[in-house]
């Protein structure tokens, strides 16, 4: 099947070397390499206006830590993907939006979208404000700089366009995708491993009672690991009977269950 979709991640950084060896191997390579990914990496150092390239300088007001400058960071982004940018500009901070399956979703509707990585104390704010059309985080806790959360991003969004992983509907019953639910669980050969055999019913032939314990399996691993997505999953009036039901049965087996 010949795909005629593309994505261009355009990457501007203070290290783009970073990113050398992670796009040349496995699933991504195979993207670039048919054509299905692109990733231009840019050093916002080569847009520095002084004779040392200085990309940071001390914070007004004080306080410990370098900034990152506008103007390098500016005309990086501008002179790749225009005055004004009309495509997303994603700047990775810990204080944005934490990323997530319906995000990128989203982003991979776009056919190209720059990255602003970050380095130092932070950055000024009027990249956020003025340049950045989303702010993007990984989590709640602080790294060295945007490379690792910008392959991150990269890697989520890049498997979602179509072709990259080679089945259309490969993405279709990952964790959170498309109903919000966590995946079930997943077994290989051999069936019985150190006493641990693999449910029985997957190993049958029955698809239909497969699917349903897939389902349900979903549903249990999501209430169990992950309740808060229950709140936006979207579940049918049987999902809804068999979470009663599950619950329940956990409710009477601690009511049993001896003290310790």
């Amino acid at each position: 099947m010949v795909y005629n979709y593309r994505m261009r991640f355009d990457v501007f950084s203070l290290f783009p070397e970073i990113f050398e060896p992670y796009l040349a191997i496995s699933i991504l390579k195979r993207a670039i390499t048919h054509g299905l990914i692109e990733v231009h990496t840019h050093n916002i150092r080569d847009w520095a206006f002084d004779k040392h390239h200085m990309t940071d300088d001390t914070p007004y007001g004080g306080g410990g830590g370098m900034i990152m400058k506008p103007e390098p960071v500016f005309a990086a982004v501008e002179d790749v993907m225009g005055k004004p940018p009309t495509d997303p500009v994603i700047l990775l901070c810990p204080q944005g939006e934490v990323l997530n399956q319906q995000i990128a979703r989203d982003l991979a509707q776009h056919e190209r979208i720059g990255i602003i990585c970050g380095r130092y104390e932070s950055f000024d704010e009027r990249i956020r404000q003025h340049l950045a059309t989303r702010v993007i985080s990984i989590g709640d806790f602080v790294l060295t700089g945007g490379e690792l959360p910008a392959l991150m991003l990269m890697d989520a969004v890049g498997r979602i366009v179509p072709g990259v992983l080679g089945d259309a509907e490969a993405t279709q019953e990952d964790s959170f995708a498309p109903d919000g639910l966590l995946e079930y669980p997943q077994y290989t050969k051999p069936a019985v491993f150190r006493d641990w055999e693999v449910p029985e019913i997957l190993q049958g032939g029955n698809h239909v009672e497969q699917a349903k314990w897939k389902r349900q399996q979903s549903l249990i691993r999501t209430f169990e690991w992950r309740p808060d997505l229950l709140e936006k999953a979207t579940l049918t009036d049987k999902d809804k009977k068999f979470l009663e039901n599950y619950k329940k049965s956990l409710e009477e087996y601690n009511e049993q269950k001896p003290a310790s």
